[in-house]
């Protein structure tokens, strides 16, 4: 399923052959093929989540290649793990691209509110911000408002709690932090909505790169904790987005 065959089907709509409804459900299982990889360019009309391009492993000129395809499509793009280096490859093909440096994310266009309340993101420390930013970028990015809510963990749990309102009022909480992971057991006990845990691999050597966090936030014994894996803010972004838009 590539450029021909999306161009046949709209040829199809445009002789009557197709209902748009029959369309939409063809062109929601298409893809595009560049040859080393076929970007899934009916995914958001199939998920109602656009395909991300993950950077890491990509040479440059493979992320222009798919992030031109993708954009193509929507007239927008988020791409992940991004180096400076493969964001000026992708602003001298797609110059209206944004870099947010934190997350690590590249950013062309964005989209009206969508979200019906506030995703609040919240870490442990500073240390957990960069995991933290990808989440709420991406949250931004699929329409939701976001409260920002940084190093309020449990070493200091006082912190957290001049944020209760923030967090009561919040939708969504995505819970981003390393060590223990003890916060989101905390956050999840203290609000009465869904808790989405991330944990991060900051920690001295026995957090095992994050193992342990993972671990405590699966183990955790506050009801409404759902947990993605390690360092995965995008992910989390992704599942508090879908959970906000539903509510």
């Amino acid at each position: 399923m590539d450029r021909v065959y999306i161009e046949r089907i709209l040829k199809a709509v445009k002789q009557g052959k197709l209902t748009p409804g029959q369309a939409v459900r063809e062109l929601a299982h298409c893809y595009e093929s560049l040859g080393f990889a076929k970007v899934d360019v009916g995914r958001e009309l199939r998920t109602g989540v656009a395909e991300a391009v993950l950077c890491e492993g990509k040479t440059g000129e493979q992320v222009v290649a798919i992030a031109r395809a993708v954009h193509k499509r929507s007239g927008r793009l988020l791409a992940t793990r991004a180096s400076r280096e493969t964001y000026e490859a992708v602003k001298r093909a797609l110059p209206k691209a944004v870099y947010n440096e934190a997350a690590r994310l590249i950013v062309v266009g964005g989209r009206r509110t969508k979200g019906r309340g506030r995703i609040a993101v919240v870490t442990g420390g500073t240390s957990d911000i960069p995991v933290a930013e990808e989440a709420a970028a991406t949250c931004e990015f699929m329409g939701n408002r976001v409260e920002r809510i940084y190093d309020v963990g449990v070493a200091g749990i006082h912190r957290l709690f001049g944020h209760l309102d923030d967090l009561k009022q919040a939708s969504v909480v995505v819970v981003v932090a390393g060590m223990e992971g003890a916060l989101a057991s905390v956050v999840s006990g203290l609000v009465s909505v869904p808790v989405v845990g991330v944990p991060t691999s900051v920690g001295y050597g026995a957090s095992f790169k994050g193992l342990a966090s993972l671990l405590g936030m699966l183990n955790s014994c506050a009801p409404g904790v759902t947990v993605v894996n390690i360092d995965n803010g995008f992910g989390a972004g992704v599942a508090a987005s879908l959970i906000n838009q539903k509510r």
